[in-house]
């Protein structure tokens, strides 16, 4: 198990709540989250920055399966990153669901919280795929989901994280081929954005 062991204070971090940051020298070092958004309200001359910190949430899905919450912010210079992680396997971020709000570094952070639990809650109040016969489907014509590193692909193809979920890309390709022959339209949105 690796090391997730903050370069600024020393604490024993979850995977999920480490950066790896940059030096000068090109050499890597792992802040926790409250360390990155000190050195980042410094380098950016925000003052008066206050590292906000969130209890986990639970929150149920369309399907009746509750989903617990991880929050970790990031400040960006003029913007403050909140993130909602599910962390469905352990501490691990790879699968599960993930959210983003930017807002300004001064906005109140419950505020932002706030805006991140109804933007959870549009989200898991939709299922899009669904569970037949022991077999992944889509659920309709309209998917969203997120798309992922697959270790087993070495870079070669990616997963996609739906509902949650994650699914190989094989596997999502054999979901599409109930619409063989239709059309289809690909966007790309940003994290942060509304899907």
């Amino acid at each position: 198990m690796p090391d997730h062991t903050c370069a600024g204070c020393g604490a024993i971090t979850s995977p999920h709540d480490v950066v790896s940051v940059a030096a000068p020298d090109g050499a890597y070092r792992l802040l926790c989250s409250r360390c990155f958004n000190i050195e980042m309200a410094r380098l950016a001359d925000v003052h008066a920055f206050e590292h906000p910190e969130f209890t986990p949430i639970r929150l149920p899905g369309a399907d009746g399966v509750v989903h617990e919450f991880h929050f970790r912010s990031l400040l960006f210079g003029d913007q403050l990153s909140l993130e909602a992680l599910e962390l469905a396997s352990g501490d691990e971020d790879r699968e599960g669901f993930r959210f983003q709000i930017l807002g300004d570094p001064q906005t109140d952070p419950f505020e932002l919280l706030g805006q991140m639990v109804k933007k959870i809650r549009r989200a898991l109040a939709i299922s899009h795929v669904v569970e037949r016969a022991g077999q992944l489907e889509l659920a309709g014509t309209m998917v969203r989901g997120r798309i992922e590193w697959d270790e087993n692909q070495h870079g070669r193809l990616p997963c996609v994280v739906i509902d949650g979920r994650r699914i190989a890309w094989d596997d999502f390709g054999e979901m599409l081929m109930m619409y063989e022959g239709w059309q289809f339209r690909l966007e790309l949105i940003d994290p942060s954005e509304e899907a």
